[in-house]
């Protein structure tokens, strides 16, 4: 989804150069390290911490991004005494390890993260390979689509060295004190089972993640261990919460560029997924399978990685609008998983 930006405000027109860390707000600081995707970026947070500093995020796990940290901390007279990992996601996680390790730093996350990303690096049952290929062939993926993710392998392995042996456990509504100001963790769902956003009062600031993105909508997946489960449905309700906040505050999203605007974002995306259920409803009069609705909700040609993002999304709104009553599940004969109108 790339949303119009008329009816966001992007204070700060040009990025950082990789390497650098350029300061946004009082002991707040944007980083922009490479990705090796199509979304070839992601914003870090570097945050004035007293005699130390503290990083939300880490970025992917190559060389490249290590290269660009050493010279960011290399610059610093501080060491880095804490790593505030959102979520589980290579590209949030990846470097945690490092981190820690070169400057002997904490890490801090939530314990669903710490265990989701845990399960999934180790390859367990209901988060392996194995059994998100045998989700996706159930599904109605082609059998040429679900080869190629079968062949990749572990790809989130890729851009993590080593998962963290320990952590701090964050938990929804407690406060961090990081250089004498609060910021408070508000726990979302939907994108991942506890992805942690930090928000400031005193800076008017939310460190969103990947929970509120000001021009593209985040994924949201069903894993194969919660087959049933209605990512979307806590997603909406959790970026609703963030309509409390006052409009005018600072977002600093994990993928494209600080804005303000939260409650006209989150119009946005309710909309966004509103249109897409309905294009899946208009569908499905016959008993239709996640597999052969992906051109419905990605009209374009997909890689592999994108495919698997997009059976995971496509299952999500499917299952929520089961969930709704609009939608009934189906086993058909072949055994492949469908879902019919009610109505």
């Amino acid at each position: 989804m790339n949303a119009p930006d008329s009816i966001l405000h992007y204070p700060f027109p040009d990025l950082p150069a990789e390497g650098t860390a350029v300061r946004i707000a009082p002991g707040v600081r944007w980083v922009r390290m490479p990705l090796p995707f199509a979304l070839d970026h992601i914003n870090l947070w570097l945050l004035d911490d007293g005699d130390a500093l503290t990083a939300v995020d880490s970025g992917y796990g190559i060389d490249r991004t290590r290269d660009a940290w050493n010279r960011i901390l290399e610059a610093e007279s501080r060491p880095l005494g804490r790593i505030v990992v959102t979520h589980h996601h290579p590209d949030h996680v990846g470097l945690a390890a490092w981190l820690a390790a070169r400057d002997g730093g904490r890490i801090h996350m939530t314990l669903g993260e710490y265990l989701g990303g845990q399960a999934i690096w180790h390859q367990l049952p209901g988060y392996s390979v194995a059994d998100m290929v045998a989700q996706f062939r159930a599904h109605g993926l082609a059998e040429e689509r679900a080869a190629a993710l079968a062949h990749r392998g572990n790809a989130y392995r890729h851009g993590i060295p080593s998962m963290p042996a320990n952590f701090d456990r964050l938990v929804d509504g407690e406060h961090l004190s990081i250089d004498g100001r609060e910021w408070r963790v508000i726990i979302g769902y939907g994108h991942a089972p506890e992805h942690a956003s930090l928000y400031c009062e005193a800076l008017g600031i939310l460190i969103s993640g990947d929970m509120l993105l000001p021009r593209i909508s985040t994924n949201i997946s069903v894993y194969a261990a919660t087959p049933y489960d209605d990512p979307l449905g806590r997603f909406l309700d959790s970026i609703g919460e963030f309509c409390e906040l006052p409009d005018d505050t600072l977002v600093l999203p994990s993928h494209g560029k600080p804005f303000k605007g939260i409650r006209a974002r989150v119009d946005q995306l309710v909309e966004h997924h509103r249109d897409r259920c309905a294009a899946l409803l208009s569908e499905c009069g016959a008993p239709r399978c996640a597999g052969e609705l992906l051109g419905t909700l990605f009209p374009r040609e997909l890689d592999t990685h994108q495919s698997m993002f997009a059976m995971g999304e496509a299952i999500a709104h499917l299952n929520h609008l089961e969930k709704r009553s609009a939608l009934r599940r189906v086993v058909g004969s072949d055994e492949l998983i469908r879902y019919v109108r009610t109505s």
